[in-house]
């Protein structure tokens, strides 16, 4: 097997340290032991994105924001679906993150964020999503392996019933707040209907071709 090559180190405010590995063509980013996110398995990224599109497909010029640029696969599969005039604002917390998407995995990003129709937010997506004044048709979230707190202790508020609510405001009426899990967590999703969203749990699997492991995207829509 081809053995991992460190690619760089970067700081996450808060949080321990995001590693970028290379094996061969295939890029991983990682967290301790914990491998967030790798280029062999983008199949439920992109099914956030593109599922979220999908419920937003009677909206002339939708706003969506992008909370966690990670590899670019939500943020791809979004451009490819929208038209000219839509607006992805991308929240992203960790510099090193968006240094990576630039540098050693440039040929991957494509340009998408030299897209005119996006916007680089760097920070905390809880701050964006405060800052708003129910200007979003769509809020996905992608910043830890679920709803905790696993990147930062301080994500664990993202979730939290007083976080809900603030991204409840922060949609336009018939808006989608949509949550990348890799596990499902019944617990939460009764918390989102509490907070109350309409709730869609949806399954879908880690690879483009369809296997691999099931992860859990909630789509949780403001009434």
């Amino acid at each position: 097997m081809t053995p991992r090559e460190l690619i760089g180190t970067a700081e996450v405010p808060g949080g321990p340290p995001l590693r970028l590995f290379r094996r061969g063509a295939d890029f991983m980013i990682v967290l301790e032991r914990n491998e967030l996110m790798s280029t062999r398995m983008s199949g439920s990224e992109v099914a956030l994105g593109t599922m979220t599109c999908d419920r937003l497909s009677d909206r002339p010029a939708p706003r969506l924001l992008i909370g966690g640029y990670g590899m670019g696969f939500t943020l791809r599969a979004v451009l490819e679906r929208l038209g000219a005039d839509a607006r992805v604002t991308v929240a992203e917390l960790v510099p090193g993150i968006i240094e990576w998407a630039r540098g050693p995995m440039a040929d991957l990003t494509a340009g998408c964020l030299d897209d005119p129709r996006v916007t680089l937010d760097m920070g905390d997506v809880a701050e964006s999503i405060r800052r708003a004044g129910g200007d979003y048709d769509a809020i996905m979230l992608d910043v830890d392996n679920g709803p905790d707190g696993l990147t930062r202790p301080a994500n664990d508020g993202i979730y939290s019933a007083r976080g809900l609510a603030a991204a409840m405001q922060a949609l336009r009426p018939d808006g989608t707040l949509a949550i990348w899990s890799a596990a499902p967590d019944p617990l939460f999703a009764r918390r989102l209907a509490k907070a109350g969203f309409a709730v869609d749990e949806v399954r879908v699997r880690a690879r483009d071709n369809g296997k691999g492991a099931t992860h859990i995207i909630w789509f949780a829509r403001r009434p």
